[in-house]
């Protein structure tokens, strides 16, 4: 059966630090990717972050970029999301998302083109 279980969300000020984890059951990730979106209320789902599973490159938004680093531990399955430097703009509900690398295009931020989704973990970022 396949899962996606996304923790780590919670309430933190602005300047503070949040580590997401996104761990996989029922297959192996090895030969996936996973990618990590975010939607705040009235707002459209964007994607935050993205890593190869298999050779381990990644990309970010811009709007994060030098903020947050995207970390993968095959052995457990897991994916991480290490976010700091938190502002409340990054305030959304957070979701993992994975599929098969021969699935996906070269626009990993198309939503559309994952298949298997996490229930989401709530990152609110204010003082």
């Amino acid at each position: 059966q396949v899962q996606l279980v996304e923790s780590g969300g919670g309430l933190v000020q602005p300047g503070g630090s949040l580590r997401l984890s996104c761990a996989a059951s029922g297959f192996t990730l090895d030969y996936y990717a996973v990618a990590w979106f975010r939607q705040a209320p009235g707002k459209e789902r964007e994607g935050v972050s993205y890593i190869n599973m298999n050779d381990g490159s990644t990309y970010y938004a811009d709007s994060v970029k030098g903020r947050f680093t995207i970390s993968r531990d095959n052995a457990k399955n897991t994916v991480y999301l290490q976010m700091n430097s938190l502002k409340p703009e990054d305030t959304a509900v957070y979701y993992c998302a994975t599929d098969k690398l021969t699935n996906l295009g070269s626009d990993w931020t198309l939503a559309i083109l994952y298949d298997y989704w996490g229930q989401g973990t709530q990152v609110t970022v204010s003082s």
